[in-house]
């Protein structure tokens, strides 16, 4: 019984999923309202709700909603990271979390009804060790069937190199693997110059990518073309909010808009975006197609309230009218 029980085990771990998602700072997000926020009082909130949270694992989130199938590497400690895995398993999402000895954060989202105001308190993530954040990598490149896409997204946690995701991207060109990846400063420049296979900066990324203002349309695509041209990314894809998106390849450059939708929150608007760009190439969609889609997801998102991610009869309603 007990060898029936291993052998069981052992068929969970290998995960067969053509996507892969990596989340260095991940969190529990907790959202709750109040009538008014006012200083120096003890506000009483409403029940409050939770939901996992982080870049990589908000792409994880909606790839399911969409109906695909990814793996979630994510670090997890203390009882917040004991949270988060069951919320994931809540919503089917396979998971690779890592041990850390640090908790894993919690973010804190207050919506305030008389000002229809959302106030959004960011905490800092746990310090990494040198083991934890190098566990994350074999954990990643350890998944069997190795994914065809990973999509890396988020901050990183104190204690995690800079150059962090650039070795993703070169351990993925050398295992066959495209990333995709969506975080800012630092990291995103050396993920760039390392090669990984598609960049989704929005206009401050952009600038911080190139060094430089940008205030017009020319200029956007001058500097993306200068990303493209001069690192090793293939593509660059921009996201413009209800202006949809930017995309340069060394073929040139194609804007496409966004469907005009009622804004509700523009939380997870970015997450759902790359998701969808992700899901569509891992479907075999053209990389324009593969945009639209991802533009479909974010503005779908937008459409939902507070920190709820997109839902797929809004992404395909959206979509279908996109691809003819």
């Amino acid at each position: 019984m007990r060898d029936h029980r291993i052998r069981k085990k052992a068929i969970k771990r290998r995960i067969k999923s053509v996507i892969a998602t990596i989340t260095m700072n991940p969190a529990v997000d907790k959202s709750s309202r109040i009538s008014h926020v006012t200083a120096e009082k003890k506000l009483r909130c409403k029940a409050p709700q939770f939901y996992p949270g982080g870049g990589g694992i908000n792409i994880s989130r909606v790839i399911r909603e969409l109906g695909g199938d990814s793996s979630a590497v994510y670090p997890s400690g203390g009882p917040v990271g004991q949270m988060l895995d069951e919320l994931l398993s809540r919503e089917h999402i396979k998971t690779c979390p890592v041990p850390i000895q640090g908790w894993t954060r919690e973010n804190l989202t207050i919506y305030e009804e008389a000002s229809d105001q959302q106030y959004r308190f960011g905490m800092p993530g746990p310090v990494l060790k040198n083991r934890e954040w190098k566990q994350c990598l074999e954990s990643l490149f350890s998944i069997d069937p190795k994914p065809l896409y990973i999509a890396a997204s988020g901050s990183l946690p104190p204690g995690t190199p800079e150059n962090f995701f650039a070795t993703i991207a070169k351990k993925s060109r050398k295992s066959g693997i495209r990333l995709i990846v969506d975080t800012s400063g630092k990291a995103l420049k050396i993920a760039a110059q390392a090669g990984a296979y598609l960049l989704k900066p929005n206009m401050r990324e952009l600038e911080e990518l190139s060094g430089k203002r940008i205030s017009s349309e020319s200029q956007q695509e001058h500097a993306a073309q200068k990303i493209v041209n001069d690192c090793k990314c293939s593509v660059v894809v921009i996201s413009l909010g209800a202006a949809g998106a930017l995309m340069v390849t060394r073929e040139g450059s194609k804007r496409m808009r966004a469907p005009s939708v009622p804004i509700q929150s523009k939380v997870g608007a970015g997450d759902s975006m790359v998701a969808g760009i992700t899901l569509g190439l891992a479907r075999g969609y053209e990389l324009e197609d593969a945009i639209r889609f991802g533009i479909s997801a974010g503005a779908a998102a937008v459409m939902t309230p507070g920190t709820e991610l997109c839902r797929r009869k809004d992404v395909e309603r959206l979509y279908n009218p996109m691809k003819e």
